[in-house]
């Protein structure tokens, strides 16, 4: 596959989300239990999926009935060419999708018995996706209702689409793997979406005992909104505009492996903000699509339909 520059928005329709973000091939391997320092231990045999926050949220809102573009990077073998047919079959539009530059990025993936995992990422093509990239793109920026990027792609090409946001556009970021942001970034942030690990790097030395004190500490940091996903405990919402703070509860549900939740999460969040539902609305459905994500095993085949959140 040669490479290739972003395509167009077709006419005058819209995405109601573009995600700029990674693409990965995961490989997952399921253990009794993650191994201490120097330690060996055996696990099942390896499965090979696709993965990727980027690509994650793109086939997570595509499910759920989203016009879903991806800007992202792949290497020209079989790895990418895995992901590319991933996000074909999901009705995600590719035409964002470059090809070459380097191995598709992958992440080496450990699983519990009790679903909790561990990963390890190797960018490859992944770091590849440059701030010029976005500006190639800005037809598909210029399409879009929301925009989602993460932290699996490089800081300055994320502040190039933070930059790059058409008026009326939303930004939302999962800064996963945390990393410091530029005040630019947080403060186009609307929302930051964080779990609490991601809560805790941010706010350092600041952070308080509780995510009810991480989360005005973070709205003090720039962003517009803030969301703090709880696991099971569902999720806090935080809204400089309205001064709220929301705690919504999660669906009780039998934990089958979290790989990907998060990206389910994000991307109904995303999606439903893009439709016009405010922050607390998107939430509280974005909440129960990660609950029903990880009833399932994997992480874009674990994503829910539609239908299928509505009778969890």
């Amino acid at each position: 596959m040669p490479d290739n520059a972003p395509g167009a928005a077709p006419g005058d329709d819209r995405y109601d989300l573009l995600v700029v973000g990674s693409a990965n091939a995961d490989l997952v391997i399921g253990v009794e239990r993650r191994p201490a320092p120097g330690e060996t231990v055996l696990g099942s045999d390896l499965a090979v999926h696709p993965g990727g926050k980027g690509a994650n949220q793109a086939v997570a809102a595509a499910r759920l009935g989203a016009r879903t573009a991806l800007l992202a990077r792949v290497g020209d073998d079989g790895h990418g060419r895995l992901l590319l047919e991933s996000q074909r079959v999901a009705g995600v539009d590719t035409d964002g999708v470059l090809v070459g530059g380097a191995p598709t990025g992958v992440a080496l993936i450990t699983v519990d018995p009790s679903g909790d995992n561990s990963i390890v990422v190797s960018p490859g093509a992944n770091g590849r996706l440059a701030p010029e990239d976005v500006r190639a793109a800005e037809l598909l920026l210029a399409a879009a209702r929301v925009v989602s990027v993460q932290l699996e792609i490089p800081l300055d090409t994320v502040a190039e689409t933070a930059r790059g946001l058409a008026p009326g556009s939303r930004l939302v970021l999962n800064p996963s793997p945390p990393a410091p942001l530029p005040d630019e970034v947080l403060a186009a942030c609307d929302p930051l979406v964080v779990n609490e690990h991601e809560a805790r790097y941010i706010l350092g030395e600041a952070a308080g005992e509780t995510p009810h004190d991480w989360a005005p500490a973070l709205l003090a940091l720039g962003p517009r909104s803030v969301v703090i996903t709880l696991g099971p405990a569902g999720a806090l919402v935080a809204d400089s505009r309205t001064g709220s703070l929301d705690h919504l509860v999660s669906p009780k549900v039998e934990a089958v492996d979290t790989t990907g939740a998060g990206d389910a999460f994000t991307a109904a969040l995303a999606w439903r903000l893009g439709r016009g539902d405010d922050l607390r609305e998107a939430a509280a459905f974005a909440v129960r699509v990660g609950a029903a994500a990880v009833t399932s095993r994997g992480a874009q085949a674990s994503f829910p339909t539609l239908e299928e959140v509505d009778a969890l």
